[in-house]
């Protein structure tokens, strides 16, 4: 499918795919990877070492067999919605998780004289399939091969030192100190070295410190390294995820071309609501508690799936961006004083400009060079751009990451970094009490043997492992959060009991959705124990459920500030939907169901689902949404992952590139904007649609307005603070 330059994808959306027939292709070779009836667990079953749900059986009688050869291609993604087990059933496809019985997985491919003769090592699994993770283990930066030690502002520092390996380091293997003068064997010859190093385009990129590589130079950085390993295949774990619009046309051609030519073979792992390529031949569909819902030949899996369970009608966001809701809330688009003031600003390493490459220019006519910005109490940004175009960098320099944040003439709650005369200046410690922060660099470097409790807790902490300073009311709002989010973020948790009595609308709401309905009993009982937070250690949560805890870590002291960076990326749509539902009402609302499914309850005005309703808190209990003494800071890449509360929007250009910054309004959620998603990135529209979008555009009813008169009022805004 191909529309507005986007190549590549055909959106679709995955529910629980019923079994199908599948289409006879004759596979010519022996199975790279088979399993025949097999059923896996992470430790030794036993009935008495462990406790219930603790060793769960993973896929339990799984047959799958990944052909080394067959009459017509087949390139397989696994599919499925949060904490499914795409990363398990990853690591069972290359030997890991004990199977029963043990003759019940083979490898018989590499066993044969071929792999013998190609390259003795290969007939290890864990040579021969390689894995690569974007979210999940494995995932996040290339900085693991780093010394112990390292911090968040490390990879905005100017001054290289022993341990800030190049990209050429990283691919080499020469990531410890005093490396051999011998290249690493993982590395190759040279000439493999340099095609990978161009097929993956990272030429200009070999001597740059592995971390300052934005997203998208990240994944081409670990692709690159694993495939000079020259396995026979390459599981890649979501691969798109937090990748721009732009970088997404380019990644998907290029792993096809890898999978067309079998070098090696590619399997992906996607979530539901990622684009789906379109050279993908056949899905694994995951379905709840570690089970296989169903596999085989795509086309024949979505068309059970069309038949068998119609999809029901989408549900959009209300204009103050409630998800899956039709209630409103009072709005109010009055800003408040400013939080974040910067002007002409521009972030340096030595001649090269990393952010601020541009010029804007006022109503008045004065042109400033570098980025003018005011964020105000009230104000909801989305910040966008590609990947390395700075975003990350610009955030940095609001919470204080950044050196140079103490050098520009950036001021936050109206105090510069340093003090001057007649002006004290802000501390660290002050500005992390005002600021809620989720981002995937935070992820990277919070404490992995922290408790869950102990991790949303962290946010009245100076740094992540210092004491928290807890009161009473902090306390209970720690409960609240983790009653609210139970179910996603306790592992072992089982739907509470409901009513007896089900109607045919229950039993017609599909799993997501079900599961929502079943929280909302829970919630009436908010004196429900929380004991099972202290036992789980936020390393050893899956990644949904480690992004889920970082964004109430963001929340739930009610910054003056909340900055989320990419924070629900990693989350399927029943999660993320549920987190932005938080995020504009708090423990005001839950989804509910139809009142005569709800009727025994006690404080809960009850509306006809999908509308959202809740029960009455207790004052120390309720955790609000949003309110008009806050500002928000969104970046995403994904048009579904910006909250409905956004209003304001920015595009910084590319840094190499000679754009400039755009600014834009929006008097509607992004998601109910014809064509406002394309007006942001840029993308050219069909005439159409473009006729459309300008009849909409400054008018009453419509939902963009001008971006270049936005941009004069951040210029003014920056002239009347000289």
């Amino acid at each position: 499918m191909q529309r507005h330059g986007l190549v590549l994808f055909k959106p679709t959306r995955h529910r629980t795919f019923a079994r199908a027939s599948s289409t006879y292709i004759k596979r010519t070779g022996q199975p790279i990877v088979s399993i025949q009836n097999a059923t896996f667990y992470r430790q030794q079953p036993s009935a008495t070492a462990y406790a219930p749900g603790t060793n769960p059986d993973l896929f339990p009688n799984l047959t799958f067999e990944l052909p080394s050869k067959s009459s017509e291609p087949e390139y397989w993604c696994v599919i499925g919605p949060s904490s499914s087990g795409k990363t398990t059933f990853c690591d069972i496809l290359r030997g890991q998780h004990l199977c029963f019985p043990p003759t019940a997985r083979s490898f018989p491919y590499l066993s044969s004289p071929k792999i013998e003769r190609k390259d003795p090592r290969l007939r290890i699994p864990s040579h021969a399939i390689q894995y690569v993770g974007f979210a999940g283990k494995g995932g996040g930066g290339i900085r693991g091969g780093s010394t112990a030690g390292a911090y968040l502002s490390a990879r905005y520092e100017s001054r290289r030192e022993e341990t800030d390996f190049s990209v050429l380091d990283y691919l080499k293997g020469n990531l410890e100190l005093n490396p051999s003068d011998t290249e690493s064997e993982a590395a190759g010859n040279k000439a493999r070295l340099k095609k990978v190093i161009g097929d993956l385009k990272l030429k200009d990129l070999v001597d740059m410190p592995v971390g300052n590589l934005s997203n998208g130079q990240t994944r081409r950085a670990k692709i690159a390294k694993a495939l000079l390993g020259e396995p026979e295949v390459l599981l890649l774990d979501e691969p798109f995820m937090g990748l721009d619009p732009p970088t997404l046309t380019t990644l998907s051609p290029l792993l096809f071309n890898l999978a067309a030519a079998q070098s090696p073979r590619i399997v992906l792992s996607l979530r539901p609501q990622d684009p789906l390529p379109d050279w993908i031949t056949h899905v694994v569909y995951l379905g709840p508690e570690l089970r296989v819902a169903h596999q085989g030949p795509k086309d024949e899996v979505l068309e059970a799936m069309n038949k068998e369970e119609p999809q029901p009608a989408q549900v959009s966001r209300t204009r103050e961006g409630v998800p899956l809701g039709t209630r409103t809330k009072g709005f109010s688009q009055t800003l408040g004083e400013p939080i974040v003031e910067m002007r002409n600003i521009q972030v340096k390493y030595g001649d090269k400009i990393a952010l601020g490459n541009w010029s804007q220019t006022s109503r008045k006519g004065r042109i400033s060079h570098g980025l003018d910005w005011t964020v105000h109490r009230n104000s909801r940004w989305g910040v966008f751009g590609p990947n390395g175009s700075g975003k990350t960098t610009l955030l940095s320099l609001i919470c204080s990451d950044h050196p140079q944040s103490y050098s520009l003439p950036i001021k936050l709650f109206s105090k510069p970094r340093l003090p001057r005369p007649g002006q004290p200046g802000i501390s660290l410690f002050d500005l992390q009490s005002r600021i809620g922060h989720s981002s995937p660099e935070i992820h990277n470097f919070f404490p992995k043997h922290l408790s869950l409790r102990r991790c949303l807790e962290s946010a009245w902490s100076d740094t992540f492992l210092s004491p928290p300073q807890l009161t009473y009311a902090r306390d209970s709002r720690v409960d609240v959060a983790l009653r609210w989010f139970e179910p996603e973020l306790n592992p072992t948790w089982t739907p509470p009991p409901v009513p007896k009595k089900k109607t045919k609308y229950q039993d017609s709401l599909d799993p997501p959705r079900r599961r929502l309905l079943e929280h909302a009993y829970k919630m009436l009982d908010m004196d429900a124990s929380t004991d099972w937070a202290e036992t789980f250690r936020f390393g050893d949560l899956p990644f949904s459920a480690q992004r889920l805890a970082l964004f109430l870590r963001a929340l739930v002291k009610t910054p003056d500030l909340v900055v989320l960076d990419e924070a629900f990326s990693g989350m399927d749509a029943a999660l993320r939907d549920k987190c932005m539902l938080f995020l504009t009402w708090g423990t005001a609302r839950v989804f509910a169901g139809p009142r005569s499914e709800l009727n025994r309850t006690k404080g809960l005005d009850v509306r006809p689902w999908p509308k959202v309703d809740g029960p009455a808190l207790r004052p120390e209990e309720l955790i609000p949404g949003l309110s008009e003494e806050q500002a928000l800071v969104c970046v995403s890449h994904v048009k579904e992952e910006v909250p409905g509360l956004v209003r304001h929007w920015m595009c910084l250009p590319e840094a190499e590139g000679a754009g400039k910054v755009r600014f834009g309004k929006l008097r509607w959620p992004l998601e109910k904007v014809e064509g406002a998603w394309e007006e942001i990135w840029g993308i050219p529209f069909g005439k159409g649609e473009e006729k459309e979008k300008d009849e909409g555009r400054g008018g009453e009813g419509g939902g963009v307005i001008d971006p270049q008169a936005v941009k004069s009022e951040q210029t003014d805004e920056a002239e009347k603070a000289m």
